[in-house]
């Protein structure tokens, strides 16, 4: 474990699908570069680390890279594996350069187990892997299908099951292959980050949130998603797991007519607020969190006071 020397300021800002949590964390990066206070952001999406990805993983644009310095995007191919492991070790070396700077870092994202794994400290070297497992469960998924897979991750495994998109192959596949190797059993105990972290969580009223959903789904599509897509698909197998991520395999499916635009947008949708129930199940569950209401604005004062509170007066 570092010492609170060697890392920088942690500020977590977490929450569901379209809870604000991008314009949130740029506007605090920006508010306390003012303040004297260089600040720096670490993505925690599980998505946005393929490359060209954009659109439907509503990663932050150039001009916003531009503003504020980002880590955890574009750092594999869409075809390449990419685990909480990698991004542990991506995150240790941002926040290293971060505590060598003088910068303070704000970790967001709503990929739960990647913001546990930095902010938590969880012990990802700890869990368990397993060559042959692993290629019987994809060989699994290629012969019988997800659910076969989903049905036998929620028979052995119910706890996790009930905590995981069950619709991401990639994510029931690692999840089955260590309850296959350590059944249901609760992940290791979090060794900690080093030093004091500031948890904050955005929560926006179900009605409120289904509409931001719903908004930036047709967003992206008239963005240029499926152009996007096929421009992907076109370098790399759309039977990837990337490719089944929201957004992308709704795209794929009017890139071969098996879906009207308006019937895709209304299943991106879909998947979206199911993905935000789960994302709010997560985080239920996570400690010591200060919970901001963003259903009408950008909780941007509250969230500056429960910083300020956090940091020490910059020298």
């Amino acid at each position: 474990m570092s010492s609170p020397e060697t890392l920088p300021p942690l500020i977590v800002v977490a929450g569901a699908t379209a809870s604000g949590k991008t314009a949130l964390s740029l506007a605090l990066a920006e508010a306390l570069a003012a303040q004297g206070r260089p600040a720096e952001i670490i993505s925690a999406d599980s998505r946005q680390v393929y490359r060209g990805m954009d659109i439907g993983t509503a990663k932050v644009t150039p001009e916003e890279r531009a503003r504020v310095r980002h880590y955890g995007l574009d750092l594999v191919d869409p075809d390449q594996p990419f685990s909480v492991a990698d991004f542990a070790d991506h995150a240790a070396a941002a926040l290293s350069g971060m505590a060598q700077r003088g910068a303070v870092a704000i970790l967001a994202g709503g990929t739960g187990f990647y913001l546990r794994a930095v902010a938590r400290g969880l012990a990802v070297d700890e869990l368990p892997w397993n060559t042959d497992v692993r290629a019987d469960i994809e060989q699994s998924l290629i012969s019988d299908g997800l659910t076969t897979l989903v049905a036998e991750l929620r028979r052995i495994a119910p706890s996790r099951a009930a905590e995981l998109d069950l619709r991401n192959p990639r994510r029931v596949v690692r999840a089955l292959e260590m309850a296959r190797l350590r059944g249901d059993a609760p992940l290791p105990q979090p060794r900690g980050y080093g030093r004091a972290v500031l948890w904050l969580g955005l929560s926006v009223t179900p009605q409120v949130l289904r509409e931001r959903i719903d908004s930036r789904a047709r967003a992206q599509f008239d963005a240029g998603l499926v152009d996007e897509t096929r421009a992907l698909i076109a370098r790399f197998d759309p039977s990837g797991r990337s490719f089944s991520g929201i957004g992308y395999s709704e795209a794929i499916g009017v890139i071969e007519d098996r879906l009207d635009v308006e019937s895709a947008i209304v299943l991106d949708a879909r998947r979206n607020l199911l993905f935000s129930r789960r994302q709010a199940t997560w985080f239920r569950r996570e400690p010591d969190v200060r919970w901001l209401d963003a259903s009408t604005e950008l909780p941007v004062k509250e969230a500056l006071a429960a910083v300020a509170g956090y940091l020490e007066p910059a020298g």
